[in-house]
Formats: C-alpha cells, sequence, structure tokens
C-alpha cells in the first residue's frame, strides 16, 4: 500500500470484503453503494446489487446518487418496484441489507429517526424510509456509521429499526425471521461482530487506531479482548474507487 486513503475509503474496503459473491443485496444511497459496487469489481462479479426504488442487478456505469437514480436500472435483469423489492426481503431472498443510522445501542439497534425528545428534538432525521424493512427481513444487516459517545449509547433516543432487541431470542419473540439480525457494523475505528448474547464485540481495528479509542468513544463497554487488524485498501481498490466508480469524487 503506497497512496494516501481517506478515511471513507477505508471504510468501503473493509465493508466490500465482506460481500460474498453470488449474494443479493440492497444497497443504500452512499457509502454502501461504494462498497457493493467494488465487491462487484472485485472478488463478487455475480453479487446481485437491489435498490430500494426497484432496480435489480444493474451494471451502473458510475456511482449514482440515490437508489432512485436512472443508473440504479442500467443493464439491469429487471425494473421491478418497491413493492416488488419488499416482497423478495420477505420471501428471505436477499443475503444482505446496508444500512446506516445516527445511534446504535449494544444490540444493534438502530435509531434513524430523531435526537432529543420525539415531541421537541433536538434533530429530526428523515425516519425510516426502508430501514426499519431492511433490518427486520434482510438475512443479514451491515451497519456504517460514525462512532462517538453520542452515537454509540446505551439507550436510543428512538428505536427506527430492530437489532437484536433486548437480546438472544428477542427478534423471534417478536415475530421476526429466525435467524436474522445485524452481523457487522463498521466505524471509523473499526469493525464489529455480535457475541452469543447478542452484543457488540471488536473484531477489527483499523490502522492506526489504539485500542483504547473503541471504549473512549462509546457509550456503553465493548469488548476487545480478541480481535485482528484491518487491511489497507490496496493500490488497485484505490484505483476502481477513483477512475471508474467515483471518478467524480461524489463520496470521498
Amino acid at each position: 500500500m503506497s497512496e494516501e486513503y481517506t478515511s471513507t475509503e477505508l471504510l468501503t474496503t473493509v465493508a466490500s470484503t465482506l460481500i460474498e459473491d453470488e449474494s443479493t443485496i440492497i444497497v443504500g444511497t452512499g457509502m454502501p453503494m461504494l462498497a457493493a459496487m467494488l465487491a462487484q469489481k472485485t472478488h463478487a462479479p455475480d453479487a446481485t446489487m437491489i435498490y430500494e426504488a426497484g432496480g435489480i442487478g444493474p451494471d451502473a456505469p458510475e456511482l449514482p446518487i440515490s437508489v432512485g437514480d436512472e443508473r440504479t436500472f442500467h443493464r439491469g435483469v429487471k425494473a421491478a418496484g418497491m413493492h416488488d423489492v419488499m416482497s423478495y426481503m420477505s420471501a428471505g431472498f436477499v443475503d444482505y441489507g446496508f444500512l446506516g443510522a445516527a445511534q446504535i445501542d449494544r444490540h444493534g439497534n438502530l435509531n434513524s429517526t430523531v435526537i432529543g425528545d420525539w415531541e421537541r428534538p433536538t434533530v429530526r432525521f428523515p425516519g425510516s424510509g426502508g430501514a426499519n424493512d431492511i433490518g427486520s427481513l434482510a438475512n443479514e444487516t451491515i451497519v456504517a456509521m460514525r462512532q462517538d459517545e453520542t452515537s454509540f449509547v446505551e439507550e436510543l433516543d428512538f428505536l427506527t429499526t430492530p437489532g437484536y432487541l433486548e437480546g438472544p431470542g428477542a427478534r423471534e419473540a417478536a415475530g421476526l425471521p429466525a435467524d436474522t439480525g445485524p452481523s457487522h457494523v463498521i466505524t471509523q475505528y473499526g469493525v464489529y461482530g455480535f457475541d452469543d448474547d447478542c452484543k457488540l464485540t471488536l473484531e477489527f481495528l483499523h490502522p492506526g487506531v489504539e485500542e483504547a479509542t473503541i471504549n473512549a468513544e462509546s457509550g456503553f463497554e465493548i469488548d476487545v479482548s480478541d480481535y485482528e487488524h484491518s487491511p489497507e485498501p490496496t493500490d488497485e481498490q484505490l484505483r476502481l474507487l477513483r477512475e471508474e466508480i467515483d471518478p467524480r469524487g461524489v463520496i470521498r
């Protein structure tokens, strides 16, 4: 690795490695699109991307600016609609869902609705959109978000999307499909998985990040007893991102 890279490029390359070939992925706007497109151009050429607006299996010439961008249908296998996409998830046909969030708790539950009191919030976000459907129905959910004490919290201000709710068995008790839920959370500091109690645990620490930062930048205790270090982006990954996938540098 000889080139400098941004934190977004590091998160993107790490996230792309989580996508397996011949899988189906429902991707949201921004970094999830970058990660999925990079995976397609490297180790997962037969991964199928699905966009919430209905584009299925497209070969986008470069990064779309939203899930409704016409490029999310370019050379696709089907121009469907939102109802079809949600139906495919309900039927268990979607392997991965990529989500962002403003807050997360130790069990992977997400808030993308409000910060503060519901009636008088400090910040009001767009809300769920399709996030609740994706977090409820995709076989695995991958979350990408910024980490600090205000985003990794003991208690959410609002529960938008279920992770593991109160812990093992809670999703099934709530009527959600068995063996589903969040599998990884990616931040600027590392990659997290979930232990047997469905609590966040550190799996990979990013280059240049001190171990102590993980809990210093979290509102709850995270297990850091067993982890590896994230690989740096390769020159070829950076070339693909900068020259082919996002040549205008929309997300960098």
